[in-house]
């Protein structure tokens, strides 16, 4: 029979054997080996010849899995620095405070987490002690991604160090107070402490691989040195099945990103249960990492074991760790030294006799709590090593027990994901174990107390003097005191007042051209930060890359197909561009980094992100609101905006609803322009804003979105007159009247409608207008609404004050009041988009949009499928006047036959 593991004669063919005899020696060594010591014995011989092989370089495909156990054996860890009962000390008095905070707010019903903090105390602490650097660190210090269900440990320690009170933590997720912590990071809600959102989970991990690359961007730019920066992830082993976890691990390897760890809190439990029941997470995660280029450190036994690990001298032991399921560890947990002997130790001879040399309460310590993560000097071990490998990022694989230290009621418990508290008799347990000085007297009317050593005892004193060394409190939060950038030269914005004459110019267009002015600016243009998806050449950037260069750490070691052309593909080590390839997601995390560089790094970066619309807040919205979050500044710009400018794509291109996913997010202000000059006036303001000098009241924590479109058209110049930038920014403007447009409406008296447009629309709305006037005598002026989003914010705005008493009236009604006729608004998207402000109007309204799903067709096909186009204004402009008796019913009907409709 052919053995099927055999090398078989087509393999051969491609790997030239130069010597059959020499191999045939070695086979039949490997098979000697198999058949006298076993297959196990076998199989450890090749893994450790592998091993072998890659420590000298030899050119072998990696070992994707090593053996369950810690990678870093007890005789090589290096000895823990500091005072190893102070930090047990602390650590416990976090533990407490966290579970009283938790427990305490329940009566309140607003929830919060216990157990996880519980498992990942040690993770947190050993860093804070020995290696994560603070604000007045070299370079920006260390980027803390922690994770969010952990937040009440952070607290605690927060409140060991005074900057936060007994009355802070009776506030945890009441924060309508005005005193109150969030439930988790969140920058917007608690701006001095926490600096980077971690919950959605998934976006943490991708937001840190980004975050590390961009501190490498900016140190190979100048504009800081960085480098001494070490991002940092605090994720679960169950967050990793998050696609976004696990979506960049190759971009950080392929670039070196030594300057980044994962540190995975493998409790080997999700919400519900067992993160991999019947297989073992730590192993596939192993085997991901490994096989996308990172350095994996596995830290999963404490030092319990290392007896166990001595006396296995068959390796059964190894073996047994390996296969036992992930749930069944679990199971061990919380079953007593009986059952642990019947279904660990009896599957194998070996373990049998192991397991007679072993203590009931030597079995209970190692499989109730001696896990790696549980241990300062593992820990220590771990973090020294990931500090210190060169060339690769590190994921450090840290097993621990979820609710560790809770008691048994908690311990590995598929429910204590969803246990909000601990009874007095469980924290009385906890206190003895943990051997805090509370006293019974303490809890009373049955209310857990919060505990403290006093800010001058020797706990909160090494807490303090370790902090100060490594340069500040952290995780913490810092908005430096920029100057203000200075504007650009008015000329880049004012060369699109005059229009493009009869050129026929794109929104999309005039974007990149305004862009590529603005980036030569001597003071502010090497702050911006031009991020694009693959996507360039369609946006008509490519004239960009050889003057800017697209940044690669590695710069550009080929010669590009393209070097003969003026416009050819340039890498460079200081490259400018980020051009991700076709990565949304990855993109988003880009601009994350870079619009908040200000806090971050203490530099103001300007970032755009180009995209196609309808694969921007469709696919990315959760970074978009991760963005509000953390205070993001910089402009997003959708692209090939519209459903029905697009031609061709069809359904999945064609974006109708972009502007009403980007209406929920509080932070974005949403833009829709029609022209050129309107670009770039809200470009201006907006720099303005976020970089410049913000008006009193105005936040700068915000970030803009536009709509621009691919289709070209003339650009017209900007109207002359008072209040049209005001307008613009605004979100409305009267662009012409019926007269200024020139038409010519037969009667002096003609019925009168006001047309509201945003973006393509206002062209159809001004053919639409001709079309009225000369063939129905309707004269009809035409309004530009730059924002329907904020109009509607506007007046969202004045409803409020008027409740407060103050007089206030909407700027929409402001600019429509004493327009005759009805209002009939129209634009590229869903009719939801311009219906946002139809409460706000005096005059009747009806609108136009594009609902449903979108079609592939040529524009005026797809427009006229939508009932948007010119002649369909024209009639559901008529269909509104007659309804006010202001022309004939008849021309409704006449109309629609004449045009097709």
């Amino acid at each position: 029979m052919t053995d099927p593991h055999a090398i078989q004669p087509s393999e051969l063919d491609q790997l030239p054997d130069r010597d059959p005899e020499e191999t045939a020696e070695w086979q039949a060594s490997l098979d000697a080996v198999a058949k006298a010591a076993g297959p196990h014995r076998a199989a450890y011989l090749m893994r450790r010849t592998l091993e072998r092989a890659e420590g000298n370089g030899i050119a072998l495909p990696k070992l994707l899995e090593t053996d369950y156990v810690n990678t870093i054996p007890t005789a090589a860890e290096p000895g823990l620095p500091g005072d190893p009962e102070l930090e047990t000390r602390i650590t416990a008095w976090n533990r407490w405070n966290a579970a009283a905070m938790v427990t305490r707010g329940s009566k309140y019903g607003v929830g919060g987490h216990i157990a996880t903090f519980a498992s990942a105390a040690w993770l947190y602490e050993t860093g804070f002690n020995h290696f994560f650097k603070g604000k007045e660190a070299d370079g920006s210090g260390d980027q803390l991604y922690i994770q969010g269900h952990a937040s009440p440990g952070i607290y605690a320690r927060a409140f060991l160090d005074g900057r936060l009170n007994e009355d802070h933590l009776d506030n945890f997720r009441r924060e309508s107070g005005g005193n109150g912590l969030p439930s988790y990071p969140h920058p917007r809600r608690l701006p001095w402490l926490w600096e980077f959102p971690t919950v959605s989970m998934g976006l943490g991990p991708l937001s840190a691989i980004y975050q590390a690359r961009f501190n490498r961007y900016l140190t190979a730019r100048g504009i800081k040195d960085v480098s001494q920066s070490h991002v940092w992830a605090f994720l679960g082993d169950g967050e990793m099945d998050e696609p976004e976890s696990t979506a960049a691990l190759a971009l950080a390897s392929r670039e070196g990103l030594d300057n980044l760890t994962f540190v995975i809190n493998c409790n080997l439990q999700r919400l519900d249960g067992p993160v991999r029941a019947n297989f073992k997470i730590v192993q596939e995660l192993e085997a991901q990492f490994r096989g996308a280029g990172w350095n994996v450190i596995k830290t999963l036994w404490g030092s319990a074991w290392d007896e166990l690990f001595q006396l296995d001298t068959t390796g059964a032991l190894v073996r047994r760790l390996r296969e036992v399921p992930d749930a069944q560890v679990q199971t061990y947990q919380t079953r007593d030294a009986a059952y642990i002997r019947q279904d660990f130790f009896g599957a194998d001879p070996a373990l049998v006799e192991m397991a007679k040399l072993l203590s009931d309460d030597k079995i209970l310590e190692c499989f109730h709590f001696s896990r790696g993560g549980h241990e300062a000097r593992k820990v220590y071990a771990a973090y020294k090593a990931a500090v210190e490998f060169k060339g690769a990022p590190t994921v450090i694989l840290a097993q621990t027990v979820k609710g560790n230290t809770l008691g048994e009621g908690f311990a590995s418990k598929n429910a204590n994901h969803q246990m909000k508290k601990l009874t007095v008799d469980e924290f009385k347990t906890m206190r003895d174990l943990l051997e805090l000085p509370i006293s019974d007297s303490q809890f009373v009317d049955g209310v857990v107390p919060y505990g403290h050593p006093g800010a001058d005892s020797p706990e909160v004193r090494y807490l303090q003097e370790r902090r100060a060394a490594l340069g500040g409190p952290a995780p913490a939060r810092r908005v430096h005191p920029l100057a203000p950038l200075p504007a650009p030269a008015e000329k880049a914005f004012a060369s699109f007042d005059k229009g493009s004459g009869s050129q026929n110019v794109a929104t999309t267009m005039a974007f990149v051209r305004l862009i590529k002015d603005l980036v030569r600016d001597k003071e502010t243009g090497r702050r911006w930060v031009p991020i694009v998806p693959d996507e360039a050449r369609t946006f008509g950037m490519e004239s960009l890359f050889p003057s800017l260069g697209i940044y690669s750490p590695k710069g550009q070691t080929y010669e590009p197909v393209d070097r003969d052309q003026l416009m050819y593909y340039k890498e460079a080590k200081n490259g400018q561009i980020l051009n991700e390839g076709i990565t949304e997601a990855g993109s988003m995390a880009d601009f994350i980094a870079a619009s908040t560089a200000y806090s971050t790094h203490g530099e103001a970066m300007i970032p755009f992100y180009i995209f196609y619309s309808m694969f921007g807040w469709q696919r990315t919205a959760d970074q978009m609101w991760q963005l509000g979050d953390q205070l993001g500044r910089g402009f997003l710009v959708g692209a090939t905006a519209g459903r029905t400018t697009l031609t061709g794509e069809g359904l999945q291109h064609a974006d109708g609803h972009s502007p009403v996913i980007a209406a929920t997010n509080p932070a974005s202000l949403t833009y829709d322009p029609a022209f050129a000059y309107e670009v770039a006036t809200i470009v201006k303001d907006g720099l303005r804003r976020m970089y410049g000098e913000a008006a009193p009241g105005e936040d700068p924590n915000v970030f803009y979105y536009l709509t621009v479109y691919n289709e070209p058209l003339p650009q017209p110049a900007k109207p002359s007159g008072l209040g049209i930038d005001e307008g613009i920014v605004k979100g409305l403007y009267r662009f012409n009247t019926a007269e200024s447009a020139g038409v010519d409406v037969a009667a002096a008296n003609a019925p009168r409608i006001q047309l509201l447009g945003s973006g393509t629309a206002i062209h159809w709305a001004l053919k639409a207008q001709r079309l009225l006037a000369e063939e129905w005598g309707v004269a009809a002026d035409v309004w530009s609404a730059t924002s329907w989003t904020e109009l509607r914010r506007d007046a969202l705005e004045a409803d409020a004050a008027l409740l407060r008493g103050e007089e206030r009236v909407p700027y929409v009604r402001q600019a429509l009041h004493g327009a005759e006729g009805p209002v009939l608004a129209v634009s590229d998207y869903m009719r939801q988009v311009p219906d946002q402000i139809a409460q706000w109007v005096e005059q009747d309204w009806s609108s136009l949009g594009a609902d449903g799903f979108g079609l592939s067709d040529t524009r005026d096909a797809a427009r006229r499928h939508f009932g948007v186009d010119a002649e369909s204004i024209v009639v559901a402009a008529l269909a509104q006047l007659a309804r006010r008796g202001e022309v004939k019913a008849t021309a409704v009907k006449e109309a629609r036959e004449r045009y097709g409709l």
